[in-house]
């Protein structure tokens, strides 16, 4: 199996298009087209973690975060980053960042932080816009079923818990070809009148390419008319966050005890006590004090996340417990989410889940 293959499988896990604009996904170093002798899974790629790949005899690092953020000028091994990538590069390791992406995904990194807490009746806390396309085309009533068929083999159709959805109207096109042109209904060069359907059909972004193949491949004509507008629905399974419930309220206190059990965290700062239960609960991974607005918007009872800074907790304003568990507390459990994802789908080549401790923050 190639590197491109497993990177493939990822990104129909969690596409590379949901993946936030300032953040850098994707394969960082490394030949895409190199075999695959074992992958090594990481929350952070730091100079141990690519020894212990070399060690394990595997060529490919998948990391949640990206250990290239920014553009680099120059690699010295200066700083902990140049370090890192000569020391890929002169090994033949190649390195993957999932992050935002995965952030995003329905089953990614706040669904794992849901499972940990127990929490049922999952939505998604702030859904990405522009996530949802429409497409409109033009097809000859004896060929309406078999693009109808090609569209929902792409992935199209697909709304919430349905499939194969669409919507049809019969009307009449009409088109003439010119001399160049090579009618697969009429004559070139005469004014035709056919019977036609008008699929209108969504998509998910990601698969854009995907659906256009097949439209183009099944459809008759020689041009095919389409349509592509991006809707401003809601997609409520991809975005930034998670809200679930609890199965019974519990006290502030023992919400905490919860928490930090649950979440393995040396400490949490949290907001003032209300002395109130919790019940609805919002999460996110990582840097989460943007999302306070939105916590409150959806009537959480808490909202756990990290990297709070000292004016965020005023932001809680008696409406809400903001609970800040630590940045590498929120996404540890990461790793274990990507290797039990790959092992499923790939089995002939190891699998490995990196041993190496990433969390800069030590407590006393």
């Amino acid at each position: 199996m190639k590197i491109n293959e497993v990177v493939s499988i990822l990104e129909t896990w969690a596409p590379r298009s949901y993946a936030e604009d300032f953040d850098n996904t994707g394969l960082l170093v490394g030949d895409a087209n190199a075999s695959v002798t074992g992958v090594l899974v990481t929350l952070d790629t730091l100079e141990a973690v690519v020894d212990e790949a070399i060690a394990a005899k595997c060529n490919l690092i998948v990391s949640f975060h990206p250990i290239i953020f920014s553009g680099l000028k120059k690699i010295t091994g200066a700083t902990y980053v140049e370090r890192v990538v000569q020391k890929a590069i002169k090994n033949d390791i190649a390195i993957y960042a999932i992050h935002t992406a995965l952030d995003n995904a329905w089953e990614g990194v706040n669904a794992k932080i849901c499972e940990q807490l127990g929490l049922t009746n999952r939505s998604v806390l702030i859904p990405q816009p522009g996530t949802i396309k429409k497409l409109r085309t033009f097809v000859p009533l004896s060929a309406a079923e078999k693009v109808r068929d090609a569209l929902f083999t792409a992935g199209a159709g697909a709304i919430g818990n349905y499939e194969n959805c669409s919507f049809n109207v019969v009307g009449k096109g009409s088109f003439k070809g010119n001399e160049a042109s090579n009618p697969t209904l009429g004559k070139r060069g005469e004014l035709h009148f056919e019977e036609e359907v008008q699929v209108g059909i969504t998509f998910q972004k990601h698969l854009e390419a995907k659906v256009l193949h097949a439209l183009n491949t099944a459809h008759p004509y020689e041009e095919v008319a389409y349509e592509i507008t991006t809707l401003e629905n809601t997609n409520q399974h991809i975005g930034m966050g998670m809200v679930g419930e609890l199965p019974q309220a519990l006290s502030e206190k023992d919400f905490l005890a919860h928490l930090k059990s649950k979440m393995k965290t040396e400490g949490i700062r949290h907001s003032p006590l209300l002395g109130r239960t919790i019940k609805k609960v919002a999460v996110l991974g990582g840097s989460g004090s943007f999302a306070i607005d939105a916590a409150k918007h959806v009537g959480a009872d808490a909202f756990v996340s990290a990297d709070f800074k000292y004016h965020d907790f005023f932001k809680a304003e008696g409406t809400l417990l903001l609970a800040d568990i630590g940045h590498y507390e929120s996404e540890q459990f990461t790793k274990e989410l990507l290797v039990s994802f790959l092992n499923k789908k790939i089995s002939n080549f190891a699998i490995v889940l990196s041993q190496t401790n990433t969390n800069p923050i030590s407590y006393y």
